[in-house]
């Protein structure tokens, strides 16, 4: 069996979050921020939300991965 840094459903709800969840947020700010007249706070509230998903996505593809890589050198052995 294969060692993972965290179990399967935390990689899943983390995968959901940063595919799903922040990119809605964000835009969800972005839009509200503009009705109420906070387009900068709003804008830097947004950037900010997108920095954490695209940065999430990244470590979660690296370590997606690395597992498929490691299924990979077990199948061969």
């Amino acid at each position: 069996m294969k060692k993972t840094l965290i179990p399967d459903v935390w990689f899943d709800w983390l995968k959901w979050i940063a595919i799903v969840c922040l990119p809605a947020v964000s835009t969800f700010i972005v839009c509200i921020s503009r009705i109420w007249g906070w387009a900068d706070l709003g804008s830097m509230i947004a950037q900010t939300i997108t920095c954490v998903a695209v940065l999430l996505g990244a470590l979660l593809g690296i370590s997606s991965i690395q597992y498929n890589k490691g299924s990979e050198q077990d199948d061969e052995n």
